[in-house]
């Protein structure tokens, strides 16, 4: 009972300081461009790294709870290729209208937003989750969708996540351990394709464990809160993206 009571934030506050872990991650890359390892700019990205793993959890509680998972998956996707242009337009790596393009210019990581691997999570789960698709056939699927995700910014971990997540569901434990490991795979991947100190840094991701254990499950007692909050992340990414993006062309 006393565990219980220590939940005291609602899935508004909880998205809320995502969003905010978020910007202040954004804004040092802006500020801080490359791979500096001052101080500040690791401090903000420890910051940061807290809002994956919250949208991920609220992405499988959303699978749980929607009542139509169809239109939830179609929003997802919608925002995901809305997300890609501003994700690409605020980017250190944006050249022209052809950067749009993924693999234009050669790259092969970080070609779209982490919407598109936050939307192939929901369908990760789906798959898993399926009567319909048969045993042999799940465990090709999920591999189809790591390549498909692969390219995008978490690359397929974010997916990967929201699978352990929702198929993991009332066990916080069992949970946070398939992100670890998770996340270990993908700061193995960083630190021998980008930077070891920023692979390190994603490790950082621990720090949502304490957040997502005081998340008590429920909504916010105002309707008309609980509806802005519902759509409040889809929009203010791409939109504070575009704004960061823009800012960086006036340099």
């Amino acid at each position: 009972m006393v565990y219980r009571n220590k939940k005291t934030l609602n899935s508004n506050a909880v998205k809320l300081i995502a969003i905010i872990a978020m910007t202040i991650d954004h804004i040092a890359w802006m500020v801080f461009p490359g791979y500096p390892h001052s101080w500040l700019p690791l401090l903000l990205h420890t910051i940061g790294r807290i809002t994956c793993p919250i949208m991920c959890y609220f992405i499988a509680e959303g699978y749980h709870h929607t009542k139509n998972i169809s239109r939830y998956t179609f929003r997802l996707f919608a925002f995901a290729f809305i997300s890609h242009f501003a994700y690409i337009y605020a980017s250190a790596d944006f050249v022209d209208w052809r950067s749009f393009l993924p693999f234009y210019y050669g790259g092969i990581l970080n070609q779209t937003s982490v919407m598109w691997s936050l939307a192939w999570g929901l369908v990760m789960l789906r798959v898993a989750d399926s009567e319909k698709v048969k045993e042999p056939l799940k465990p090709l699927l999920i591999i189809l969708i790591c390549l498909i995700t692969f390219p995008s910014d978490w690359s397929c971990i974010a997916s990967l996540c929201i699978l352990a997540f929702g198929t993991s569901r009332g066990n916080l434990k069992v949970q946070m351990l398939w992100m670890i490991f998770y996340v270990a795979l993908y700061a193995a991947v960083y630190a021998l394709a980008l930077d070891l100190v920023y692979g390190l840094l994603q490790m950082a991701v621990i720090f949502a464990i304490p957040v997502i254990m005081l998340y008590n499950g429920k909504r916010g007692q105002n309707q008309r809160l609980n509806e802005i909050m519902k759509y409040a992340f889809y929009l203010y990414y791409p939109l504070h993206l575009f704004l960061i993006g823009w800012l960086q062309s006036g340099k």
